[in-house]
């Protein structure tokens, strides 16, 4: 099998006996028995369809041979003849299939046809090739030789392929044992393989016909065969488009070819000169191997050079395209929580759909970026109670404006604590005399410690004391032994302050009362 120049489809063929074997040899899974299933159903879809181009190139060379008979009626009465040949082992094999799936309850059923019985009854007895199985083999030899002799040496390499594809000749296999053509690619073999390989010999039958019609036919009709070589491209003035914008783009063809290849390739991203790993020659396509970047604006230029007429021709190449952040999360807003609070930084998220972050502009007074979409915003000196946020993105090199407002408001009042508790609180006379008086602000969104630097202490039936700190001294130590059981103590006016912006004045903080339990 892999002596010789050898073809495309041919190779591919071979390739499938190799998985064919293999098979055998793994006892084959139910997975490889669906996968050949699938196969089948592709390869009866594109035998559908070069039918199709078939009939049409059929049809178009009738009307030329009509409207031109001296130049046309030959090549007609040569395409009948090919046709005829075509439609002929086509029938055959596809009567052959229908016999073999007969039996079959479900013919999608793939797992299910993994024996080979229905097949080697058929083709063969007592380890010999039998009547069907030689009918089968004659049938195929009468094609090759009928398309060989009606196209003649004018299309030797056409005949030349023809003469590998459908060699019925013996076939040597992996342990250099020569066998029957038959046998080697028919015996032993699960039902389904069988079947997508009389299938993939449907599709050689197709695709003959269709490269003799194809080299047959000149001018235009062999532009209309060949426009099976196109594919559309669609060409945007622009590379985003917002919703509700009118879309301008142009569908055009782009010719699939794989013997046009430029001769030079002269690319840049971004200004960066592409090297040959950064891109390959795919059926005339330059197709890019390259690392989007970063969310933005990317440009591609350079020239694609061909040569005609020992001259070199450049095909001139710019083109944009924009590179967005991968989503990661949802977007999810209350809608009666656009606030923001004096005192603190506080952190925001803008970014427009479809807008890279350096491509988006915000401002608001004590707005500033910290990275990508990243903000903070500090409103503690403004005295209004709403900020507007302006944002513009751009595509294209034009602007879409938007903006938001959040309400301003102050930190809310902070509560005393004493050892960490706040409002009333029981305790030992002397776990108060050495416990901290502090301040906190419960359930607020940001994280804030506060610095108590002085409160007042206040026992029943004795004068308040005015203490500095966040702990009793002397006198109010004194005090609070003078204090009976049961007896309860208040700290009040405490003050304090935010640890990280001293400057910011706090609403006053409630007290804490302390009772004392002996």
């Amino acid at each position: 099998m892999a002596s010789g120049k050898q073809s495309a489809r041919q190779k591919m063929i071979n390739l499938m006996y190799l998985v064919f074997i293999a098979m055998m040899a793994l006892n084959m899974s139910k997975e490889v028995l669906t996968a050949f299933g699938l196969m089948n159903e592709k390869l009866n879809a594109s035998n559908i369809t070069t039918e199709k181009r078939n009939t049409a190139a059929m049809a178009g060379l009738e009307a030329k041979a009509e409207e031109q008979p001296a130049k046309y009626a030959d090549l007609k009465q040569k395409a009948e003849q090919v046709h005829q040949a075509s439609q002929k082992l086509d029938a055959y094999i596809a009567g052959i299939k229908d016999e073999l799936l007969a039996d079959v309850d479900d013919p999608k059923e793939y797992e299910a046809m993994d024996k080979s019985n229905e097949l080697d009854n058929m083709f063969f007895q007592s380890g010999r090739i039998g009547p069907a199985g030689e009918e089968f083999v004659n049938a195929i030899d009468s094609y090759r030789n009928t398309i060989v002799q009606v196209i003649g040496d004018r299309y030797s390499n056409i005949a030349n392929e023809v003469k590998e594809e459908f060699s019925t000749q013996e076939v040597k296999d992996g342990e250099g044992v020569t066998k029957p053509w038959l046998m080697y690619h028919y015996e032993g073999y699960p039902l389904i393989a069988s079947i997508t390989k009389m299938t993939q010999l449907q599709a050689d039958i197709k695709t003959t016909e269709n490269n003799i019609l194809s080299a047959m036919l000149a001018g235009q009709l062999q532009q209309e065969v060949s426009m099976t070589n196109y594919t559309t491209l669609l060409e945007t003035p622009k590379s985003a488009y917002y919703q509700g914008e009118q879309f301008d783009g142009a569908i055009v063809l782009g010719r699939k070819d794989a013997t046009t290849k430029p001769n030079r390739v002269e690319l840049t991203l971004d200004g960066n000169k592409l090297s040959e790993d950064d891109y390959k020659i795919e059926d005339g396509r330059v197709v890019l191997n390259v690392n989007a970047g970063n969310a933005g604006q990317h440009k591609l230029e350079g020239t694609l050079i061909f040569e005609q007429d020992g001259e070199d021709v450049p095909v001139p190449v710019s083109s944009e395209f924009s590179v967005i952040p991968k989503p990661n999360s949802a977007v999810i807003s209350a809608d009666k929580m656009n606030v923001v609070y004096r005192g603190v930084q506080n952190p925001l998220t803008i970014s427009m759909a479809g807008v890279p972050d350096n491509n988006i502009s915000a401002s608001a007074p004590g707005l500033r970026k910290v990275s990508g979409s990243n903000y903070m915003i500090n409103v503690t000196t403004l005295q209004q109670r709403e900020v507007k946020i302006n944002v513009t993105g751009t595509i294209d090199g034009k602007s879409y404006p938007s903006s938001s407002t959040f309400r301003i408001k102050d930190i809310p009042r902070p509560v005393g604590t004493i050892r960490g508790e706040d409002g009333a609180v029981q305790m030992q006379r002397n776990s108060l005399e050495i416990a901290t008086v502090g301040a906190t602000l419960p359930d607020f969104d940001f994280d804030l410690s506060l610095r108590v630097t002085g409160f007042k202490f206040k026992v029943s039936g004795q004068p308040t004391i005015q203490v500095n700190g966040n702990k009793l001294d002397s006198r109010a130590e004194a005090a609070l032994r003078r204090a009976g059981r049961g007896e309860t103590v208040q700290i009040y006016d405490i003050e304090a302050s935010l640890a990280s912006n001293s400057g910011y004045k706090l609403k006053k903080v409630a007290p804490v009362f302390v009772e004392l339990t002996n």
